[in-house]
């Protein structure tokens, strides 16, 4: 059979080493942080209002730190928790580490939003499993707004 009437497309025709063809498929795992972006905040009233569109999502939000708890969990490890309230809304956050917010902190938080989740006998609601947590304070300038 003639290679014009092939339905398998020819690597060699755009000289792709083979090497980097074999390498494509793991640089889907690689996470690179970006830099914050304003841009990719979402709004706390959104979330609330469409909990299931953004359910085991990973989300940017932004307010001010209130209720700081302190915790461990089961492993031992130091964790924490705080509310995160804007003008239209409240969502819990949670992290592990130690806390690196005060109270009044206006921070930037990237996580993973759960519209529900099972603790024991208690249900929780609109909670932010944070993966970062920046404030605003300590970001650089050029960055913000």
């Amino acid at each position: 059979m003639s290679r014009l009437f092939s339905t398998q497309p020819s690597l060699q025709r755009y000289r792709i080493p083979r090497a980097l063809i074999l390498l494509i498929p793991l640089l889907a795992f690689i996470s690179v942080p970006l830099p914050v972006d304003a841009s990719g905040l979402q709004e706390i009233t959104e979330i609330l209002s469409h909990p299931e569109l953004y359910d085991r999502q990973e989300v940017m939000v932004t307010g001010q730190v209130t209720n700081i708890q302190l915790a461990t969990n089961r492993e031992g490890q130091p964790a924490y928790g705080f509310l995160l309230k804007s003008h239209a809304g409240t969502l819990k956050v949670i992290s592990l580490g130690q806390a690196e917010v005060r109270e009044g902190d206006q921070v930037i938080v990237e996580g993973v939003f759960s519209h529900h989740r099972q603790s024991g006998r208690t249900v929780i609601y609109n909670e932010i499993k944070a993966l970062s947590i920046k404030p605003l304070n300590r970001l650089n300038p050029d960055l913000v707004g």
